[in-house]
């Protein structure tokens, strides 16, 4: 079995941004360095920012993973020892004890998957084995005698591929008993003995099987050829030929043609309920009419969880589909605690920065690992667009400072590089409502309310306010789905500093003992509130506590 090292997956939250991406990006880079197998990842959509990001360093997207419930894929083996239709029992039977396997899919190399056979079919043709000397229904051809033997061929190359339509006969005794008993068309097993030899030709026999190694003249083998019966010669005794011919079925005969079988983004879940109610050891992986790998019901009693780092979120509702399955191994983040459980104790590095990207510069730094421009590149993005070119309130001296520093070693100027990034993630065009209602959105358990809350960065608020229909509707129909009290859109504008907040649902008056009479409508103006974290999640914790 192919053994594969199992990789961590480093993803930040779900709707993700900037920070979330880089700092996974950023995090990876560092385990990777610390001799991990780390890969970054993301639980949802690029947005325009982050995609004007990766492009400018030319880093490519991290792997999408839209949820964690274990799959198929993640127990499955990719090394699969399968036979195929036409081989032969002794084949199989071999096969078993060399890989010490208990069950077998059957492949067609046309037909994909056709039939999965066990040691329990082969034992029970074995005990059949008396009723087997009739060859004629099993589809046994004289290339399948000729393998299960061991044996050379002396005549009859040009008929080998032939079905066998007779019975199998030992040819003991006199001539005359022989030619009472063979008749036309039958495989006979006999010895050294010229004379039945010649017997058996004279029946017509379809196949001679010359057993014990025995010597064939040439007169035996003239009359073989002339009438186009195949000779076998066999080192094996006459019994043990016998038993190996009844071994010359094919396995097409005895495997169980109804298959079970699973595609690699199956449910694991779903799966264990359909082995509960069948009975095979293993079950073949297809796709696309192509068997890649099979799940053998032992792998499933021992189950390893996908492990995983959590950057720029700690909350159970901002995390990807799933997580509850998954090993969490480390968190990196920089905002409230919000409650994850976890089975073992973790690593946490949890700092009041203004942005994780920081938190993950500096620790590269502490452990003395170079970080590559690009890279660099990448982490100062996220502190950019994560402090709003230091203009958030959740900014700190250490998010400067470090941002300095990676524009050094990135070769930028802060300023230039940081209006380019705010105003490719600032641009609304060709999103629609829905796109911007779920922009950077994050749900939020606010005392008993049940809250998401959106965030779009923009130069000029009024393209998106000329929307505050739409996007009213749009954040309804997601209260709907989803079943939340409330949803938030907060429009920051970059220039003017100050946040546009649409709000749909209720308590309204949660909103207005946060803010002010002002949120009691559907939308209000914030005037120097740029942080959602810092500004606008702890007023409405405090309200609900009033």
């Amino acid at each position: 079995m192919k053994e594969q090292m199992n990789p961590i997956y480093v993803i930040g939250h779900r709707n993700p941004d900037t920070d979330s991406i880089c700092s996974a990006i950023g995090y990876a880079h560092l385990k990777k360095e610390m001799g991990e197998h780390a890969i970054p990842a993301r639980a949802g959509k690029i947005n325009a920012e982050t995609k004007f990001v990766l492009e400018y360093f030319g880093l490519e997207k991290p792997e999408l993973i839209q949820d964690l419930y274990p799959r198929v894929k993640e127990v499955m083996t990719e090394d699969v020892i399968t036979i195929k239709p036409d081989d032969t029992l002794r084949e199989l039977g071999s096969l078993m004890h060399r890989y010490s396997v208990k069950s077998v899919p059957v492949v067609d190399e046309r037909k994909g998957v056709v039939g999965v056979v066990s040691v329990g079919d082969l034992a029970k043709r074995y005990f059949e084995e008396i009723e087997m000397q009739d060859l004629s229904q099993s589809g046994v051809d004289f290339s399948g005698l000729l393998r299960v033997l061991d044996g050379i061929l002396l005549a009859g190359a040009e008929n080998l591929h032939h079905k066998i339509t007779g019975r199998l006969r030992i040819a003991a005794g006199s001539n005359e008993t022989i030619e009472k008993f063979v008749k036309p068309g039958d495989v006979t097993l006999v010895s050294d003995r010229p004379n039945a030899q010649m017997a058996c030709l004279q029946c017509k026999v379809a196949c001679m099987i010359i057993t014990g190694g025995a010597l064939v003249t040439e007169e035996v083998l003239v009359a073989a050829r002339k009438q186009g019966t195949v000779i076998i010669r066999a080192e094996h005794d006459t019994y043990t030929c016998a038993r190996y011919v009844n071994q010359s079925i094919p396995v097409s005969l005895v495997m169980k043609n109804k298959v079970t079988a699973f595609k690699s983004t199956d449910l694991l879940s779903d799966v264990r309920t359909i082995m509960a109610d069948t009975n095979f050891r293993v079950y073949p992986v297809v796709e696309n009419g192509k068997m890649i790998g099979a799940i053998i019901r032992d792998k499933l009693i021992i189950q390893e969880r996908t492990k995983i780092i959590l950057v720029d979120h700690n909350e159970r509702s901002q995390a990807v589909e799933g997580i509850e399955d998954a090993q969490i191994v480390e968190i990196i983040d920089h905002h409230r605690l919000g409650g994850l459980q976890t089975s073992d104790p973790i690593f946490i590095r949890h700092e009041p920065v203004g942005c994780t990207a920081t938190i993950v510069s500096n620790m590269h730094w502490h452990r003395g690992i170079h970080i590559p421009p690009k890279i660099a590149g990448v982490l100062l993005s996220a502190i950019i667009s994560d402090t709003v070119l230091f203009k958030s309130p959740t900014c700190t001296a250490k998010d400067r400072e470090t941002a300095e520093k990676l524009a050094d070693i990135a070769g930028l100027n802060i300023k230039e590089y940081g209006m380019q990034l705010l105003k490719a993630g600032a641009s609304v065009k060709g999103m629609s409502a829905a796109d911007i209602v779920g922009n950077d959105a994050k749900e939020f358990q606010i005392g008993n309310y049940r809250m998401v809350i959106a965030q779009l960065s923009v130069m000029d608020a009024s393209e998106v306010l000329d929307m505050k229909t739409d996007l009213q509707e749009a954040m309804k129909r997601v209260c709907t789905k989803e079943g939340y009290d409330m949803a938030l859109l907060l429009i920051t504008n970059i220039l003017e500093e100050g946040t546009h907040l649409i709000h749909v649902g209720q308590p309204t008056e949660l909103l207005v003992k946060a803010f002010g009479e002002s949120c009691e409508s559907g939308d209000c103006y914030l005037p120097g509130v740029m942080s959602r974290k810092k500004q606008v999640v702890p007023p409405l914790a405090e309200a609900v506590r009033l």
